[in-house]
């Protein structure tokens, strides 16, 4: 090792000195691996005992090492993170505000703030897009349960602004967020 300085380049190494393929995943990193997985499955690529085995092993996976070793065999590329910049979507200030407005306005149930923000500013940011989506979708479960329970589960209305709380906050800290129990009807 050359230099040994954090900031110069090594092989697997980012500008920060750390290795990347020893950092730390989250779930949204495992999905395109998981896809993999499901993909090279359908395609007859995997038999079901050995899929079984790399999902698990996909869904245990603590390191970008230990989950590119899952699916390195399978003919596609790795998804490669550059930093935790990148992983992230490195969201401005913008960004994570434009995010937790479209969470927060689940305060107050209406579809229309996180639609208008998915709409006019997703295409700029992925971020703000995920965001949007995601709270759209958990607007749009609530609607629906208050529809087919015939207006009694708009009970749920009275504690969902609490989810809605944590989702604005949580995408002000740059991370993402998802609602457990909903329906994902727009990507």
């Amino acid at each position: 090792m050359t230099g040994g300085r954090p900031g110069t380049d090594h092989e697997g190494m980012d500008n920060g000195g750390y290795t990347v393929t020893g950092l730390r995943i989250s779930d949204a990193e495992r999905e395109p691996a998981i896809e993999s997985l499901k993909e090279a499955y359908a395609e007859g690529r995997l038999d079901h005992e050995e899929f079984d085995m790399r999902m698990h092993l996909a869904m245990t996976a603590k390191t970008h090492s230990e989950l590119a070793a899952v699916v390195a065999d399978l003919g596609r590329p790795v998804p490669q993170y550059a930093s935790k910049e990148v992983v992230a979507g490195a969201a401005d200030g913008e960004d994570r505000m434009l995010a937790a407005l479209a969470h927060g306005s689940g305060m107050v149930p209406v579809i229309i703030p996180p639609l208008a923000i998915m709409l006019l500013s997703g295409r700029r940011s992925q971020y703000v897009r995920r965001h949007a989506a995601e709270a759209l979708n958990f607007q749009l479960t609530l609607l629906l349960v208050t529809i087919v329970t015939f207006g009694l589960g708009g009970v749920v209305y009275a504690v969902a602004w609490i989810a809605a709380l944590v989702g604005a906050v949580v995408a002000l800290t740059g991370q993402d967020f998802r609602y457990p129990w909903i329906l994902r009807a727009i990507k």
